[in-house]
């Protein structure tokens, strides 16, 4: 059975990337932040949440991988919700 070699399935348009989302109350806005995190859970490689309850925010850092205008429909619709912000960093 042959292997697939590194990066034979690697769409050469995608960027990849890191996604900081902080978040001021998540009890009232994570409900919304998952379900959009769901609806791109494919451009997601990696994920890492802490609740830094010192300052009363969480925060969620991302590894992504995708067409630069998925990413930023994800980031935008995460920017709309009120309490929410999104940045992101990406290279080639």
């Amino acid at each position: 059975m042959a292997s697939a070699k590194q990066g034979e399935n690697i769409n050469p348009q995608n960027r990849v990337g890191v996604a900081a989302i902080i978040i001021e109350d998540r009890h009232q806005t994570a409900p919304r932040v998952n379900e959009i995190l769901s609806e791109y859970g494919d451009l997601i490689v990696g994920r890492m949440g802490i609740p830094y309850r010192d300052r009363g925010v969480s925060v969620i850092s991302l590894i992504i991988d995708g067409d630069t205008d998925t990413i930023g429909a994800m980031t935008g619709k995460l920017g709309a919700i009120t309490g929410v912000k999104s940045r992101v960093t990406l290279v080639k």
